[in-house]
């Protein structure tokens, strides 16, 4: 078997190097997220990083900049055994075949113009998947090629895909870490670059520990059905009496497990417009329900509304913070027809709703790195809405 070179300069390998990084990034960042620290030398390089799992491959794609074009090498018995299988190494991976059975070293070397030319050539010296996060000892491949291109040798710790992707178990969400550490010498020998892994894998494996305990029961909550039953009830109860605004409730969960935002705003929307036509028919039938932090002026500015506009005076509640269950109340008081009043409650109160949720969901995804501090975040968020609730309400009072 011979290995097939693709150059490292030039527009087209680049390109190819950037869409594969794009794609990586973008569904690791969908499955739990990846974070990279540190950076690659100038020129060319050999990546040695530890191996659990298969998705340590599409972590380093992502992780790694593309003007240095990265080459996987991938086991040429099980990557290359099948046309479909070297399609999608060679062309999503950027892979080329190794042999772990006579030949191998011959592979490897056929890569050294490449890395000469300022290519990347990223290598599992394991040789195989690991188990329980230990980081077996070297093959010696990597560090020869190294040291016959004359280039450095660049150790990388990866924690998480182990959990993404464990060896001969289910796919499931996780945050990936990968950290670039200092460039070794080509002169090193297995057992240094096998030490500088493992520290570095030690390492990112306990940053991608640290979380909030808090955070990961919300986040259980927020992922079971009880969670997208609460957000429902919540939003429900909110329309009809209850106080607090489901973009409260939103705001904990989706901070927590943003993966959800966009089913939970829905299901809370849900909530909120089931909800109000209950109230509006209560209304209608002369049933007070309780309503507890509003005024009798917000109550006249509804009544106001609904009186010149219709059920669209809705479209006023996302901003002028008259609560929701105002309206829908107000609403049946005035003989507004459910029909029209659900077709506009639905565009107001979708608008805000999911707008927060995917806000708070978007926002957790940027941040996931500090959510070790979520408890915080939830104290301050409850501060906040308490200290903004006293003012809307004084301000109406």
């Amino acid at each position: 078997m011979t290995t097939t070179l693709i150059p490292a300069t030039g527009t087209r390998p680049r390109v190819a190097a950037l869409l594969r990084r794009a794609l990586w990034w973008c569904a690791l960042t969908l499955s739990g997220g990846v974070e990279r620290r540190g950076h690659l030398p100038r020129g060319g390089c050999v990546v040695v990083a530890n191996h659990s799992s298969h998705a340590d491959t599409a972590a380093l794609l992502a992780a790694l900049d593309a003007r240095h074009t990265p080459a996987i090498g991938a086991a040429a018995d099980y990557w290359f055994a099948s046309p479909w299988r070297r399609r999608i190494c060679s062309r999503l991976a950027g892979g080329f075949p190794v042999r772990r059975s006579g030949g191998g070293m011959d592979d490897l070397l056929a890569m050294a113009d490449g890395l000469r030319a300022g290519r990347a050539v990223v290598l599992f010296p394991e040789g195989t998947r690991g188990r329980d996060g230990e980081v077996g000892s070297f093959h010696r491949g990597a560090l020869v090629l190294a040291e016959h291109a004359g280039v450095p040798v660049v150790p990388v710790g990866i924690a998480g895909t182990d959990r993404l992707l464990p060896k001969h178990g289910r796919f499931r969400h996780a945050l990936i870490r990968v950290r670039i550490g200092t460039p070794l010498p080509p002169s090193a020998t297995p057992q240094e670059a096998r030490e500088a892994v493992a520290a570095l894998h030690a390492r990112t494996n306990a940053e991608a520990l640290r979380d909030s305990p808090l955070r990961r029961r919300v986040a259980g909550l927020a992922a079971s059905r009880l969670g997208v039953a609460l957000a429902f009830a919540w939003a429900f109860a909110e329309a009809l009496s209850w106080p607090l605004m489901p973009e409260l409730l939103l705001a904990v969960l989706c901070a927590a497990a943003p993966r959800r935002a966009v089913v939970l705003s829905l299901t809370a929307l849900a909530g909120s417009l089931a909800g109000s036509v209950l109230a509006l028919q209560l209304a209608l039938s002369g049933v007070h329900l309780p309503a507890p932090l509003t005024t009798d002026r917000m109550r006249a500015e509804v009544r106001h509304e609904l009186s010149t506009e219709g059920a669209p005076a809705v479209r006023h509640q996302p901003w002028n913070g008259i609560p929701f269950k105002v309206y829908a109340a107000e609403a049946g008081r005035a003989d507004v027809p459910t029909g029209p009043w659900l077709a506009a409650a639905a565009l107001s109160r979708g608008s805000r709703t999911l707008t927060v949720g995917v806000a708070f969901g978007g926002a957790a995804l940027l941040l996931r790195r500090w959510r070790r501090w979520y408890g915080v975040y939830v104290g301050a968020l409850g501060v906040g809405f308490a200290v903004g609730l006293g003012v809307i309400v004084g301000s109406w009072a």
